[in-house]
């Protein structure tokens, strides 16, 4: 179901990146507001509770580099545009819209469920991704520190962990990292995806700054924690441009590697940033589309395994080549880091319990 409004139909919303709720797929009714209808200049986050009795999902993707991930969090109050995760709202009956960045739902008792699985002697020690799919350092991280509890655990167990996030708050865990690290049991990841803050306000509007990033990076680099910088996602004709210079000051900053992605565009995502362009880059939208539709056969998403995050072609090509370019100028990715399970341990005391 696909829907389309002028950008002229609703104004943009005070800390938010989309600007309505499209339709969820799966819902056979969808309220379509007046023409002319204006969203409330500013919208209230709301907060739900996971009963989930499980806490570890798994995938078989080769494009993602985990196996299996912890999600504290569904939906996430950054409101970034581009999020591939907006989609996935709708399994909860929430919008890809303005529902995934104001209806968060959190597994307070994500801690909890990651001991019991680390006591099952079913459990093998294997590198967990946190998060795979939205940003466990999100505002509400600050107040509900679900992701630190879970940090507490794989630090008592020394499980290996990467963490992929945008949020300046992952430094406030720089004494649980540091323990990680010394285990070679941690790597984090920081997103970057423009030095532009005019940009940056429009894209991820209640993410961190990039200066504030590249702080984060230089905090956990002098803390020995590995640290790497994700240009995620890259935008045809707005932010590929800054692939260089994104690398640049992630390298003087500390950090060790870096990676990219393009911008995918599943579902309704394909019109929340269609819409988007028309609202702030009506100048642009033709070319940033051609070009996304070149690098995926003519569609906006590629759904294949290999393709879907690098896509192929010619301009493909050419950004591949910017980036590995500006990684061996800047000392980037010039030595792979694996994490280890060899301290992996099983703490007395927590198995002791099981028979309190």
């Amino acid at each position: 179901m696909a829907f389309s409004f002028s950008p002229d139909t609703f104004q943009r919303i005070k800390g938010r990146g989309a600007f309505t709720n499209p339709p969820n797929r799966f819902e056979p009714f969808y309220y379509l507001p007046d023409p002319g209808a204006v969203e409330s200049e500013t919208i209230k986050t709301q907060v739900f509770r996971d009963t989930s009795k499980s806490i570890i999902s798994s995938n078989d993707s080769p494009d993602v580099g985990f196996d299996y991930s912890i999600n504290p969090y569904r939906g996430c109050e950054h409101g970034c545009i581009y999020c591939y995760a907006r989609p996935t709202h709708e399994y909860l009956g929430f919008s890809s819209g303005l529902d995934f960045e104001s209806k968060i739902v959190v597994k307070e008792d994500a801690a909890k469920l990651l001991r019991i699985t680390f006591l099952s002697k079913k459990w093998k020690p294997q590198v967990l991704a946190l998060s795979g799919v939205t940003d466990p350092y999100q505002p509400l991280e600050k107040k509900l520190k679900v992701t630190r509890s879970v940090l507490e655990v794989l630090t008592e167990f020394l499980n290996p962990v990467t963490i992929v996030t945008k949020s300046f708050l992952v430094t406030r865990d720089i004494d649980l990292l540091r323990e990680l690290a010394r285990a070679r049991a941690v790597a984090v990841g920081v997103s970057i995806t423009t030095l532009d803050g005019g940009l940056q306000r429009y894209l991820e509007p209640r993410a961190a700054s990039a200066d504030r990033r590249l702080a984060a990076i230089e905090m956990l680099a002098r803390a020995d924690i590995p640290v790497r910088v994700l240009i995620s996602p890259v935008v045809p004709a707005l932010n590929d441009h800054e692939i260089p210079s994104i690398l640049q000051a992630a390298s003087r900053a500390g950090a060790y590697g870096a990676e990219y992605m393009f911008l995918r565009l599943p579902g309704q995502l394909k019109d929340l940033f269609e819409n988007w362009l028309d609202t702030h880059f009506p100048s642009k939208k033709k070319r940033i589309l051609n070009q996304l539709r070149s690098l995926r056969s003519g569609q906006l998403n590629d759904p294949r395994f290999h393709f879907r995050m690098k896509g192929e072609g010619e301009y493909a090509r050419q950004v591949q080549s910017l980036f590995k370019n500006s990684c061996r100028r800047f000392d980037l990715n010039k030595v792979p880091l694996t994490l280890s399970t060899e301290s992996y341990r099983r703490p007395h005391r927590f198995q002791m319990s099981l028979f309190d």
